[in-house]
């Protein structure tokens, strides 16, 4: 398949083609790519950008990086939360994070962000993400419902101290 990709890339005259992974060995491991004649090029998190060219005046891609943060509200638990649709562990974490912060009713606010409109996608520079009153919640692998949940309630125990 990966060189059914590289070939219809080619037929397009395109000048590279790029493919992305992850530094974890779970599922789309980058060394699986480095294997193929890939290179890395850049990195976000555990996410690996690789590059193949098919050129020497082949230009190199770069991540599109994350532009602002989600901000918190006043006296209530903020729950940001970013989809794409684009991968099935993510939309795990999008809808595990909703039901979970549903069940603090108005104590948290939970903000969705899809990322499909590119638009948006470009004004944030996050496709999938999970923010927790402005901090970002590591979502790779999906964390469980418990987790998420677990994560919001420490959060709102510290607004009753507050």
């Amino acid at each position: 398949m990966l060189q059914a990709a590289e070939d219809d890339a080619k037929s397009t005259k395109s000048k590279g083609i790029a493919a992305w992974g992850l530094s974890v060995p779970i599922w789309m491991k980058a060394s699986w790519f480095k294997k193929h004649g890939y290179t890395k090029i850049d990195k976000d998190g555990m996410a690996v950008l690789l590059w193949k060219p098919f050129t020497e005046d082949a230009v190199m891609p770069k991540w599109i990086k994350q532009k602002k943060k989600p901000g918190k509200s006043p006296g209530k638990v903020t729950v940001a939360a970013f989809i794409n649709g684009w991968c099935p562990g993510q939309n795990l974490v999008f809808e595990r994070a909703k039901r979970a912060s549903a069940e603090f009713g108005p104590k948290v606010e939970f903000q969705e962000f899809h990322t499909f409109d590119r638009d948006l996608f470009l004004e944030w520079g996050i496709g999938d993400g999970l923010f927790i009153d402005g901090k970002k919640v590591r979502t790779g692998p999906p964390p469980s419902y418990e987790k998420i949940k677990k994560k919001i309630a420490r959060r709102v125990k510290k607004l009753k101290k507050a």
